[in-house]
């Protein structure tokens, strides 16, 4: 995987990459990240730059270097920036489930008149359809739409196939301040139903997001459907 030579530094993007999968469990805790030849052919940089994202993700206390053994991985939990309780995808890896997600569509298109898009994005926005797969079973299907930047190479989420959305964002210059989630049940029509493996009028979790930056403006609008029977929404609360 060729990483995109945008303003940020290379090893950042390689660090955001791996604390992902580290995050989402397909690097498992106690186990050891390929080695440096390994990585440095999947992402196409140099050993240095390898190095410098392993070590940094070293001093964040997420993986251990020991000589003539490798690089465990020590932890598996963030804590978050805009709130005290864990991620779900946290609380489903540390049950030793596995989470891998794969860009369905990502473009810039057209906002309708009328639309919560256009009020949040103005005439276009880009749109980004996510797949979560819990143990490689279709899981959670996630419309994001985000502001546009047409014509800007960075806005290409070219790296966004192996990092978060937030990470992604941040790299694009959008600091998220804000969020609010909205829960409900519906269902999720033909296109999503597919991609899940449900009926079209099966009655599933849906969740709407938004993010909004320090100056208010809207950075994000998600519409998540969770898939039923495979396992329940949890929130942990951290006192």
């Amino acid at each position: 995987m060729a990483t995109s030579r945008t303003k940020q530094s290379l090893y950042l993007k390689i660090h955001s990459i791996l604390k992902d999968r580290i995050l989402h469990g397909q690097y498992p805790l106690d186990s050891y990240l390929p080695p440096e030849p390994k990585l440095e052919e999947e992402f196409a940089v140099s050993k240095i730059t390898v190095r410098n994202a392993v070590k940094l993700l070293v001093q964040e206390g997420y993986l251990e270097t020991s000589s003539g053994k490798g690089t465990r991985v020590v932890r598996n939990t963030s804590t978050s920036k805009l709130s005290t309780w864990k991620r779900f995808t946290e609380i489903l890896v540390e049950e030793g489930l596995r989470i891998d997600k794969k860009i369905l569509r990502a473009e810039v298109v057209a906002t309708e008149d009328g639309s919560r898009q256009r009020e949040l994005f103005g005439a276009s926005c880009l749109r980004v359809e996510r797949l979560y797969l819990l143990d490689d079973v279709p899981f959670i299907h996630y419309t994001h739409d985000l502001p546009s930047r047409t014509g800007d190479e960075d806005s290409e989420p070219r790296s966004l196939q192996g990092q978060s959305l937030y990470g992604w964002l941040e790299e694009q210059g959008i600091e998220i301040a804000r969020m609010r989630d909205e829960f409900s049940v519906g269902s999720p029509g033909e296109r999503i139903a597919s991609a899940l493996g449900v009926a079209a009028d099966a009655p599933l979790l849906k969740r709407l997001r938004f993010a909004y930056d320090a100056q208010g403006r809207a950075a994000e609008c998600s519409e998540g459907y969770y898939r039923d029977g495979m396992h329940p929404y949890v929130v942990n609360y951290e006192v």
